[in-house]
């Protein structure tokens, strides 16, 4: 057993000192191996592990290449993929930019890129922009589709031309885009190309409806082929939910034109 103030430390606190200085000396010569080569061009990421190219170079081969950008391109810096894009104005082809032709009345859509789109009042046709002949008493349309204008109120399309729309004595104008384009005043009804009156009989009333006759009877009444008949009630019979029929009173049942008990 060692004396105090002996030179030489106890065999614990030796072994426990060589091993600390063993692990020190193992996790400096291992931490030189984990060490990553950084190529030029390049630097360290921040917040996780590996490395990053320059803005201008792109990784290619555990290298970094500088990206050479065409003439009428801005780099975009990706990393993987093609790392530029072309200005506005113009397209990709191959690996070059080169000028989108536009045609005479045509503009380059919002992206800038490959598209246009012709002005108002023209149409795209292959690679131009044809004007839109509008026809008298027409205007343009908004949609890009069917003919591009359309006819003014109170005209109708007919081969390519806005012909006026007849309408017949007691009728009016409609805003239908399909049918005669007008229609007929309350108490008359559309025959052809006139607008006749309807004959509603005693005792009955018009109805807003385009088939039928046109007038229903009052309550009370039933409709015949031109008037509205009284209907004859028979005893112990009253109106049904209609107004145009009968129904016998409990305890009655109806019997041809009579309620008798059963």
């Amino acid at each position: 057993m060692n004396k105090p103030g002996n030179r030489y430390l106890t065999t614990p606190v030796f072994l426990m000192v060589n091993f600390s200085l063993l692990v020190l000396v193992t996790g400096q010569l291992f931490s030189k191996d984990l060490e990553i080569e950084i190529p030029a061009n390049a630097k360290a990421n921040k917040y996780r592990s590996g490395w990053q190219c320059d803005y201008g170079f792109q990784k290619k081969n555990q290298q970094c290449i500088r990206i050479k950008v065409p003439a009428n391109a801005y780099s975009t810096n990706n990393s993987y993929g093609n790392p530029w894009k072309c200005n506005r104005g113009y397209r990709e082809k191959g690996n070059s930019c080169i000028i989108i032709q536009i045609p005479a009345n045509a503009y380059l859509n919002s992206s800038g890129v490959g598209r246009w789109s012709c002005a108002r009042g023209y149409r795209k046709v292959t690679n131009s922009c044809v004007a839109i002949n509008v026809p008298a008493n027409g205007y343009l349309t908004e949609s890009s589709s069917g003919t591009g204008w359309t006819c003014n109120r109170g005209y109708r399309s007919t081969h390519s031309t806005c012909v006026a729309i007849k309408v017949p004595e007691n009728g009016f104008l409609t805003n239908a885009s399909h049918g005669s384009g007008w229609s007929c005043d309350r108490g008359y009804r559309a025959k052809e190309d006139a607008c006749i009156a309807i004959d509603v009989p005693p005792n009955g009333y018009l109805v807003e409806s385009s088939y039928g006759s046109g007038w229903k009877c009052e309550r009370g009444f039933i409709a015949t082929s031109n008037s509205c008949l009284a209907i004859n009630l028979p005893e112990n019979a009253h109106l049904d939910y209609s107004g145009s029929d009968w129904k016998c009173n409990d305890p009655y049942r109806k019997q041809q034109d009579r309620c008798v008990l059963r």
